[in-house]
């Protein structure tokens, strides 16, 4: 019986297991700093415990678990591949007649095992970690409010006090532009304190806040509880250049109510969001009905003029018995009045009815998306895990490169776009421009197809990732120019044959010259000719050939002046001077599409331009060896 898990499985996997375990841990730190970098002003300066701190990391880390799982396998089947194909155990392993799709079952199987868990970890785990972690970060806000006042802004957070702040100073702490509303037991006993500037500061305690204020007046109503006329109430007012002011504030790290918190979308388990969404789709549905019912009778009644009488006259209007404007035009003056003031605070009433259940539709059915997108994300999250997996490994055995180098480049492309395309499919699905199937389906619909292709270019050892070929291909569609590198040869077995090297050159600046004569390169060439009717231009194939043997042959000189001559020849193109393409049905294509051939057009007529200085360049190099060889014989 042959076994089940066979030795290259398990030499698969401990190539493979080893680095997961290492980008895993990179991955999770790489997210969590890039998390942390959003929060850091909660963190410093508010004289956190350690053990406050480390509940944060804590939970920070779990929460970024899903995302880091899917980079990580990324990461780890890119160098793992690229590693096995660098050291040329991928070839040995193809050579043993074992594809790569079979060799890659082992490592295959463990990540459909890491998606399951991912999935596991989201609907469990996940869900308290982010109520936790929220949790936190709202006490954080909540502690040291001096780090917390906003500008322009009125700050609520101190008991019985409003605080408006012009300007501060994070350097210095100084507060510019401080309005104050105290409140002790109602309003009027308020005070309004408005000073030029002002610092606020922890007693050591914790348990006050430390208000200096400078250059300011303090207005404040004298109503005691004793007063109990309707007179007008005197106040004090008072202006001061320095004044202290103790206001009470618990600033120890309490944690904040996670009521709130664990309503959102995110703190759901998957049983809970199909609950959620049940619930909220029937209380909007509920409301959509009523709103239809209410306009489908056609029954908006008012105070002077009750339901049923309402639907009597909407009966008799039916019927074409019952006419409001003569009725209307019949009442006295006083009562028309009175008749379009009851209507129009109706109809505003209406309206402010229907703009008020419309809101409420509109919050229903937002938490209806965010529950359904976060459905959608415990699976698509644990999907990407697998499709990752096979862009990693493809691109791994095609590209052949390990190490932290290209993989790590790669990845992050690869990465950033799935990123890009999942939050932009996220927010516009969330906000209702798109549909919730085509927002969270954006980045499968794009990687799924991507990872199928590389996978089947993998197995069948294509080289669509070719640099060389790339580099090559866009050298050819700039026009770039190849530089000739003969070096000289220090064991020569055969010397040039200068006597036969200086007929051809002879011959060559003949047919150069007649050409020349007949094919004027300086003229603009006729674009019917280019694009419909070409002509192979046979004679320019012919001498670059024949310039080749002759550079050949004479790199076995040990003359350095003749060996600095052929590295001066120009590289011919020779067909690019003629027509954009091979294949005459993609010259017509080209030539139809207009900007795309005058484009085309204008690339041949400069190719044609350097052929005519190439053609006089060869020549006078010709000359010029053919001089020397004169010379030397």
């Amino acid at each position: 019986m042959r076994p089940i898990i066979k030795k290259l499985d398990i030499f698969m996997l401990k190539q493979f297991m080893l680095l997961f375990a290492g980008t895993f841990f990179i991955s999770l730190f790489v997210l969590m700093m890039q998390f942390l970098w959003r929060y850091v002003d909660d963190l410093i300066g508010k004289g956190l415990s350690m053990d406050v701190l480390g509940q944060f990391f804590w939970y920070m880390g779990l929460t970024l678990v899903p995302q880091a799982l899917p980079l990580a396998i990324l990461l780890s089947s890119l160098i793992t591949m690229g590693n096995l194909g660098e050291s040329s155990e991928l070839t040995a392993i193809k050579a043993a007649g074992i594809s790569l799709v079979k060799a890659l079952r082992s490592l295959f199987f463990v990540s459909v095992v890491i998606a399951g868990c991912s999935f596991v970890f989201q609907n469990n785990i996940g869900p308290q970690a982010f109520v936790q972690l929220r949790q936190l970060l709202l006490s954080m806000k909540q502690k040291s409010p001096e780090l917390e006042i906003p500008e322009e802004v009125f700050y609520g957070g101190i008991p019985n006090c409003n605080l408006y702040v012009q300007h501060k100073d994070l350097e210095t702490g100084m507060l510019y532009g401080v309005m104050i509303y105290r409140m002790t037991e109602s309003f009027e006993d308020a005070a309004i304190i408005l000073a030029d500037s002002g610092k606020l500061q922890s007693t050591a305690e914790k348990q006050h806040l430390l208000l200096t204020l400078y250059n300011g007046e303090w207005f404040e109503n004298m109503r005691s509880q004793e007063i109990m006329s309707t007179a007008n109430v005197p106040y004090r007012r008072e202006s001061f250049s320095h004044k202290v002011i103790l206001l009470d504030f618990d600033n120890g790290f309490n944690l904040a109510e996670a009521s709130g918190i664990s309503q959102s979308a995110t703190a759901q388990s998957l049983p809970q969001l199909l609950v959620k969404t049940d619930s909220v789709r029937h209380t909007g549905d509920s409301i959509g009905r009523q709103v239809a019912e209410t306009f489908r009778s056609g029954v908006f009644h008012t105070p002077e003029v009750n339901k049923a009488d309402s639907a009597k006259a909407m009966a008799k209007v039916a019927k074409g018995t019952f006419s409001y404007d003569s009725i209307f035009a019949h009442m006295t003056p006083e009562k028309q009045r009175r008749v379009m003031q009851t209507t129009g605070n109706s109809v505003r009433m209406v309206a402010y009815d229907m703009e008020f259940r419309a809101n409420v539709a509109d919050h229903y059915n937002q938490m209806e998306r965010e529950y359904k997108l976060e459905m959608i994300n415990k699976f698509s999250l644990s999907l990407t895990c697998i499709v990752f997996f096979f862009i990693g490994a493809s691109l791994g055995a095609i590209i052949r490169k390990g190490g932290l180098g290209v993989p790590v480049i790669i990845s992050v492309l690869v990465f950033i776009i799935f990123y890009i395309l999942d939050n932009t499919g996220f927010r516009m699905a969330r906000q209702g421009a798109w549909a919730i199937w085509f927002g969270k389906g954006l980045a499968p619909a794009v990687l799924i197809p991507l990872a199928v292709f590389i996978t089947y270019k993998a197995n069948k050892d294509s080289v669509v990732f070719n640099m060389d070929a790339y580099r090559l291909f866009f050298t050819k569609l700039f026009g770039i120019r190849l530089k000739r590198s003969i070096m000289a040869k220090e064991v020569i077995i055969h010397d040039p044959d200068y006597a036969l090297d200086a007929r051809q050159l002879t011959d060559m600046n003949g047919e150069l010259a007649q050409y020349s004569h007949e094919h004027n390169l300086m003229k603009l060439p006729n674009p019917i000719k280019v694009f419909f009717t070409y002509q192979d231009d046979h004679e320019i194939e012919r001498i670059a050939t024949q310039l080749e043997e002759v550079i050949e042959d004479l790199g076995n000189t040990r003359d350095k002046y003749i060996m600095s001559y052929i590295n001066k020849y120009p590289v011919l193109s020779e067909k690019a001077h003629t027509r954009p393409f091979d294949r005459k049905w993609l010259n017509i294509a080209a030539a139809i599409i207009l900007p795309l051939g005058i484009i085309l057009y204008i690339r041949m007529c400069i190719f044609r331009l350097r052929l005519y200085r190439d053609l006089k360049q060869i020549y006078r190099l010709n000359e010029q060896i053919i001089g020397r060889i004169a010379d030397k014989m």
